[in-house]
């Protein structure tokens, strides 16, 4: 048995492990993205954007099996269940996920050429180099999807140090490896989507080989055999986990789906561009939100509600004071952002009116998020079900409208007015259920001030400065002005206020 401090130990290494495997995987896929439109061409960097989107949607037919098999497996270290059990577990998974893949790959595969043909808005691609890259697609997304059945096993072991470094690995590999590939082998979209094919092989064998290394051994003479009956005693949580999973995958990706009929490939891969941008927004935020759930949940069980309202007000002011500032710099300045990122002005013109839409969306997301949090901590989900599928009523049909319409502009309006609904009609509802008179608080005096300070700070800025010319002068320009809207929203907080306000009773005082 591991002592207390052990344990302590072991889970902050983990939790330290994902974190800089997180922020380190995210960074190289963006600081390579420009290098990837130079070799390539926007056109051919749209299927790359319709790639990432199959990847997203094809997780629709995981049904929740991954987590379900990272939490079989803690269970089985935490003495729930036995060896065997949890080995005829995985081996109905595999089943699953193998007949699943080998569906999935194949349909997508017989549908590449009418993909190329009738879906998406070639323009100067070969047609059939165009499906054969779909076919490859379909071949690697099929192979990393089986991936993530070993990732959970893996990490329901928790053996998340091993799991980051590999995943960091993968993620030079992929973004990193294949510039060189295309200086010295080619850019094409079948050499790159080759290049890709081999990675997945290498990540899918090495992850099967590292999960039947740790898997316990089972009783000598037990079989494990192919059957339905390990996955029954499992099915209710792994289908609650497939909702929300699905509702997530809807708001996400229907945009990113919808366009890549209605938009030419290469005005696709300006889309995806700026939308990956824009998602930065949200993965600022996501490890406060990691720690802040568990911490909010035990003050709930400890009947601490004063506590839990307080520090729920805090992490909104926190999060407040870290994403709008982004918000801020991005949609007041996107066309600078991406023009000093990528050096493609062309490309920064066309993107940086979505950038723009969507960056404010996915900061009202990102507030939005907190009552979430709040229902969590409570243990009723009710709520954030019926407002999940409410919002999803909502969004898809406007998708559909302003897409068709008005192209990736309209979608980042729907995008945005979707979310700004839901936050101005929703939360004060689920509000009003936990906690009777924490809205109007909540929004006037924990967001209200540092979202007014950073949108006058923005509106400030754009009429004091003037632009260089030169991407370097640019670069620091956002940095400085970056730095500065983070302290002027920093001193909207309420504890800034309140320290301030009490230093300056304090000197009133010591002058009578």
């Amino acid at each position: 048995m591991e002592s207390s401090d052990a344990i302590s130990m072991s889970l902050k290494k983990n939790i330290f492990a994902n974190y800089v495997s997180q922020i380190y995987v995210t960074l190289v896929g963006v600081v390579m993205l420009p290098l990837y439109v130079k070799y390539m061409g926007a056109e051919a960097y749209g299927l790359v954007g319709f790639f990432a989107m199959l990847q997203v949607w094809f997780q629709l037919l995981d049904m929740g099996l991954t987590p379900t098999m990272a939490r079989e497996t803690a269970r089985f270290n935490g003495g729930a269940c036995s060896a065997l059990e949890l080995r005829r577990l995985l081996r109905t998974l595999e089943g699953i996920f193998l007949g699943v893949a080998l569906l999935g790959a194949g349909a997508m595969w017989a549908s590449a050429g009418g993909i190329a043909k009738q879906w998406l808005k070639v323009q100067q691609l070969p047609l059939v180099e165009v499906e054969h890259a779909l076919q490859l697609m379909a071949i690697i997304v099929a192979l990393r999807w089986v991936s993530g059945l070993y990732r959970g096993a893996i990490n329901g072991f928790e053996k998340q140090v091993w799991l980051s470094s590999f995943n960091s690995a993968v993620a030079t590999a992929r973004f990193v490896l294949v510039i060189p590939f295309f200086i010295w082998v080619g850019s094409s979209p079948g050499l790159f989507f080759g290049f890709q094919l081999v990675i997945a092989v290498f990540e899918l064998v090495w992850l099967v080989g590292k999960t039947y290394a740790i898997f316990p051994k089972a009783v000598q003479g037990a079989s494990t055999p192919w059957a339905w009956q390990p996955l029954r005693r499992v099915l209710r949580f792994s289908l609650g986990i497939a909702f929300t999973s699905s509702v997530w995958v809807l708001v996400t990706q229907t945009d990113k789906l919808i366009l890549s009929k209605f938009l030419p490939l290469t005005d696709y891969g300006y889309f995806t561009l700026a939308v990956l941008v824009a998602g930065g927004v949200l993965t600022i935020s996501s490890p406060i939100s990691a720690a802040l759930m568990p911490r909010l949940v035990k003050l709930n069980a400890e009947h601490d509600e004063a506590g839990l309202i307080q520090l729920y007000r805090n992490a909104t002011q926190l999060v407040a004071v870290i994403a709008l500032p982004v918000c801020t710099m991005l949609a007041f300045f996107s066309e600078q952002v991406l023009w000093a990122w990528t050096g493609d002005a062309a490309l920064a013109g066309k993107a940086a009116p979505v950038l723009t839409l969507y960056v404010i969306g996915n900061g009202i997301l990102v507030l939005a998020a907190f009552p979430y949090y709040l229902q969590y901590a409570k243990g009723d989900l009710t709520l954030h079900m019926i407002g999940n599928a409410i919002f999803v009523l909502l969004l898809i049909p406007s998708l559909i409208w302003a897409s068709w319409r008005y192209g990736a502009t309209g979608a980042g309006w729907a995008w945005l007015g979707s979310n700004a609904v839901a936050f101005a009609l929703w939360l004060p509802m689920v509000h009003a259920r936990f906690c009777k008179g924490l809205h109007i608080q909540w929004l006037l005096r924990d967001i209200a001030p540092i979202a007014i300070s950073s949108i006058a700070f923005g509106v400030t800025s754009q009429w004091l400065f003037a632009w260089p010319t030169q991407r370097g002068p640019i670069a620091l320009q956002i940095g400085a002005l970056g730095v500065l809207a983070l302290l002027v929203a920093s001193l909207s907080t309420s504890w800034v206020r309140k320290k301030i306000s009490n230093q300056c009773r304090n000197h009133y005082a010591a002058q009578k």
